[in-house]
């Protein structure tokens, strides 16, 4: 009971505008908000749970959820966090004096605990990462882009977004002639590093820690011969001891953690040509540096952090680059995920038969609150080149966005490139909840 009630007033000193309905394990029933906009109502089956949630909602609202411990009766848990975040106008920490107790003792376990060892950081990957293929085929596009895709056009699909955002890319690193040595770090499924040897005749290294990212890359490269001209590794960039004209990093680096900033700027200056460039590509948020969602951090991404830009600038200045253009990419992020969660949840069937209904409430969860997160809080993405040498890069911005898209030479892509998703087709359904 005593759990029941400290819940209740801390959401409704959250929740003034909106239209929420709780209903309480003991059958009680409470309205909460102005009763404006669409109806919200979930249910909670145990006391337990809205103990947890009252007392830790940042990691347990998302675990009671995946748990089934609530279900949406009206509504669904985007909608849910919507009426959240924008009430608290991003910030529901500052909205209670006990989240911001939790928020604090949260903070010190981070600043002791980030540590991404070699081994560690293996570890990490491989338990996103090295799932099921099968998964990432039900929400991905076929080229297997699991980053924030680029809608320079609002009526974009997900796949066009995706090839604006790797054409995007191409044109910050300033691929002018061929044969450029390029390394990407996190290399993924392969996408970005073909996409550059194809379009500009790059000879690319791209590295990653997850088995299956390799498997499957060194795959493609051999399926749309580029096997001696593409060389996917499974290797820590870390270890890594060729120079190269180009380093790409797409989605990595939020796996790096704080206190490998200075190693991972030193490294790659190490590893940058004197006339290079480089391209950042990472998550980030315009707030003070902050802990990552307890959540994402235990169930989706361990090890991880989204870094703040007075986080990333001192390690650069200390490498001794030059940031040449920084970016910010706002809602395209949102608009991803949009994309990743309506497919998912139009595959939850198959997702559900690869693992289990509790996997799929978490990747639901995973993937509402990540959304979120891009569209009323704080976090958007980074795009940050750097380079050695001021002249590297053209003294204005007119060539973003162009030199991208005008391939040295366009190889016909083979068999792994027109590859369509695996997947049924899209049918109707009853949304779980």
């Amino acid at each position: 009971m005593l759990g029941t009630r400290f819940l209740e007033r801390l959401v409704r000193h959250i929740i003034q505008i909106g239209n929420l309905t709780i209903t309480f394990a003991d059958g009680v029933k409470v309205n909460i908000g102005d009763g404006s906009g669409p109806p919200v109502h979930l249910r909670f089956k145990s006391s337990e749970a809205e103990r947890a949630v009252a007392f830790d909602p940042g990691l347990k609202l998302g675990e009671c959820y995946m748990d089934g411990d609530i279900e949406f009766l009206d509504g669904d848990i985007l909608k849910l966090l919507e009426m959240v975040f924008t009430n608290a106008k991003g910030d529901v920490i500052a909205t209670s004096p006990w989240l911001t107790f939790v928020e604090r003792a949260r903070r010190i376990a981070y600043h002791i605990l980030d540590w991404n060892t070699l081994q560690k950081s293996r570890s990490n990957v491989q338990h996103h990462y090295d799932l099921s293929g099968a998964l990432y085929d039900l929400f991905l596009d076929p080229d297997r882009q699991y980053s924030c895709a680029y809608f320079e056009d609002p009526s974009m699909d997900l796949e066009q977004a995706q090839l604006a955002k790797k054409r995007h890319i191409a044109s910050k690193l300033i691929m002018d002639r061929e044969n450029l040595k390029v390394l990407d770090i996190g290399s993924g499924w392969g996408g970005m590093g073909l996409h550059l040897a194809r379009q500009f005749n790059a000879r690319v290294t791209g590295v990653t820690l997850s088995d299956e990212q390799f498997t499957m890359s060194n795959q493609r490269a051999r399926e749309d011969g580029f096997s001696g001209q593409v060389d996917f590794r499974l290797l820590d960039y870390r270890n890594l001891e060729e120079t190269y004209d180009r380093i790409v990093s797409v989605g990595m680096f939020e796996h790096v953690g704080t206190k490998h900033y200075a190693t991972y700027f030193n490294k790659c200056a190490a590893m940058l040509n004197p006339d290079g460039v480089m391209l950042l590509h990472t998550i980030g948020q315009f707030s003070g540096p902050t802990p990552t969602n307890p959540f994402i951090k235990k169930h989706i991404f361990p090890g991880g952090h989204i870094p703040s830009l007075s986080q990333i600038v001192p390690s650069i200045e200390r490498a001794g680059l030059v940031i040449t253009d920084i970016e910010v990419l706002r809602f395209h992020y949102a608009e991803t995920l949009k994309a990743w969660r309506s497919r998912f949840l139009d595959h939850w069937d198959e997702a559900k038969a690869l693992y289990d209904e509790r996997f799929c409430r978490m990747w639901d969860f995973y993937l509402a609150s990540s959304e979120a997160s891009f569209r009323w809080q704080d976090l958007e993405v980074f795009q940050i080149q750097l380079a050695h040498r001021m002249d590297a890069v053209p003294m204005t911005r007119d060539y973003i966005g162009k030199n991208g898209h005008v391939p040295h030479r366009a190889k016909k892509a083979s068999a792994s490139a027109k590859k369509k998703l695996k997947t049924a087709p899209a049918k109707a359904r009853q949304r779980r909840h």
